[in-house]
């Protein structure tokens, strides 16, 4: 008898890691000491928020994305909090609000400022006062816009409403206190309308959300759960944590049925927590563990076998917590598909990791990119408390095809034209702007491919190494002054390069209009 053996077809069997270049790194960035198994890292397409050391009381840096290579010494933070900032979370319908908890019970709604920060900001949004003691973690509503849960070392769940007028709210709409020990990890389904969460019992558990009811609870000893995800609309729960024999271990649960799970798979004998991260457009899961300096993938089928192990990418450098860019802020045009910030302490690096699926083509790949989650709500806050539910809003990340995020305003300050001169009049210099192709980023997505040479060129036009140069303050020190001496070398140096790509443009359309009149008088 033949024996045939059975190949698994899938378009993602040759994913692999490409981390980014020294110079595309976030460098001296004072990454956080902290013990807890947390991500300390946030990030959107306009910023990365990074958890940070800071002496009297807690604080993140918030650094504009394009702002990468060596960070200043005395760079401003956010800081408010008079204990350890312990997790921040991007608000995601609004790339300008974040949200951070801390060892001092409180919960801090901050709105960031459009332009590169001054000095340090300490003006929040929104204080949220209701835990008596520390608050680990903070999680927004998937579909809903205005709702955040935190979690508490007090062991409850609390479902705050931030769409009203007040800045200071001391009671939420909704306290679960369902759980006996410390809150560890919290997940939402697609809807948002079923919380997860695992607790120090090690016990998984399946919340409604708005009434605070256990619909599911996990009784099995055989595996120790530590963090716990929702896969997509598979039904399925994901877990992380340890065998009874102490090993490393993921199990994958049934969502109707936690009594025993769909499969255990032991993974290695670390002691890191495993933090796993889903792509529903993809189906595929990411385990990074604390400490460790590989990312193992595999991919989610809905049948057995569920979890097939495709590889793992693999560094030197350990990882103390990780961010994951939303799927709206890949770079389409190089097949990206996931893109991780890792967290690395022994450097004081912040390293993007991009995992890339090997194409020929530079055409958008449609297959590998279905309609995802936009940065739209698809509810009110008062629409999910009254019981609604309703999946995210989709979008396509088709170049210029959808408005993939909410416009940001024009800026206040003059706009400069590609010659680096200001207009007299802010219509003038919109006119002026517009005749020179320049537009604000957000509306370069819209309009401009992002691998066209001229959506980079003109991004950069506003953008010096990361450096914003209309809003630099003046120089104090003869050191500063140097430093923005070179940076206009640069400047005056890109310029004289645009000059001559557009005088080179100027000639080929003279050619062509010239051959377009011979071709014609022969005609």
């Amino acid at each position: 008898m033949s024996w045939h053996p059975q190949y698994r077809s899938s378009k993602f069997r040759h994913v692999f890691g490409k981390p980014a270049s020294k110079e595309n790194c976030y460098d001296s960035v004072p990454i956080t000491r902290s013990v807890h198994d947390n991500h300390f890292c946030a990030v959107n397409p306009h910023f990365i928020a990074v958890v940070t050391e800071c002496a009297g009381g807690g604080a993140f840096l918030v650094i504009p994305l394009h702002q990468t290579g060596k960070l200043d010494p005395h760079y401003p933070k956010v800081c408010g909090h008079r204990g350890n900032v312990l997790d921040v979370k991007w608000n995601p319908f609004d790339d300008f609000e974040i949200a951070s908890c801390s060892e001092d019970t409180t919960i801090k709604i901050w709105g960031i400022p459009k332009q590169l920060l001054a000095k340090n900001l300490t003006a929040y949004r929104k204080e949220l006062l209701g835990h008596s003691r520390r608050v680990g973690l903070v999680e927004w509503h998937p579909t809903a816009a205005n709702i955040l849960f935190s979690c508490g070392y007090d062991y409850k769940v609390m479902v705050w409403n931030l769409d009203t007028k007040e800045s200071v709210i001391v009671s939420p709409v909704r306290t679960i206190t369902c759980h006996q020990d410390v809150i560890l990890s919290m997940s939402f389904n697609t809807n948002g309308s079923l919380l997860a969460t695992t607790c120090k019992d090690r016990k998984i558990r399946i919340l409604d959300p708005r009434a605070g009811n256990v619909l599911q609870e996990a009784s099995y000893k055989g595996h120790r759960a530590n963090k716990v995800l929702f896969l997509g609309n598979l039904s399925k729960l994901l877990s992380t944590g340890t065998s009874r024999w102490n090993n490393r271990q993921m199990a994958l649960w049934d969502q109707d049925d936690l009594s025993v799970p769909l499969t255990e798979e032991d993974l290695d004998g670390s002691s890191g927590v495993l933090f796993p991260f889903y792509d529903a457009d993809t189906n595929m899961l990411y385990l990074v563990g604390k400490g460790d300096g590989n990312i193992r993938y595999y991919e989610v089928n809905t049948d057995k076998p569920y979890l097939s192990y495709l590889t793992e990418y693999r560094s030197y450098n350990p990882q103390k917590g990780i961010g994951v860019m939303p799927k709206r802020g890949l770079d389409v045009s190089s097949c990206e598909i996931f893109r991780f910030y890792k967290l690395i302490t022994t450097k004081s690096l912040v390293e993007p990791i991009s995992m890339i699926v090997p194409r020929r083509s530079e055409s958008y790949q449609e297959d590998i990119y279905p309609p995802t989650a936009g940065a739209l709500p698809s509810l009110t806050a008062q629409e999910w408390l009254n019981g609604m539910n309703r999946g995210p809003v989709l979008v396509s990340l088709r170049p210029g095809s959808e408005l993939l995020s909410p416009r940001p305003p024009l800026l206040d300050r003059p706009v400069f034209n590609s010659m680096g001169l200001a207009s007299q009049a802010s219509h003038q210099a919109e006119n002026q702007a517009a005749e020179d192709g320049w537009r604000p980023p957000s509306l370069l997505q819209e309009k401009v491919p992002m691998w066209s040479a001229e959506y980079r060129l003109e991004k950069k036009s506003w953008l010096t190494n990361g450096f914003d140069i209309f809003e630099c303050p003046p120089p104090k020190t003869e050191n500063e002054l140097l430093q923005m001496f070179y940076r206009q070398q640069e400047e005056i140096r890109r310029l004289r390069d645009l000059v001559t790509q557009r005088e080179v443009q100027a000639k080929q359309l003279e050619l062509e209009i010239k051959n377009l009149r011979m071709g014609s008088e022969q005609l």
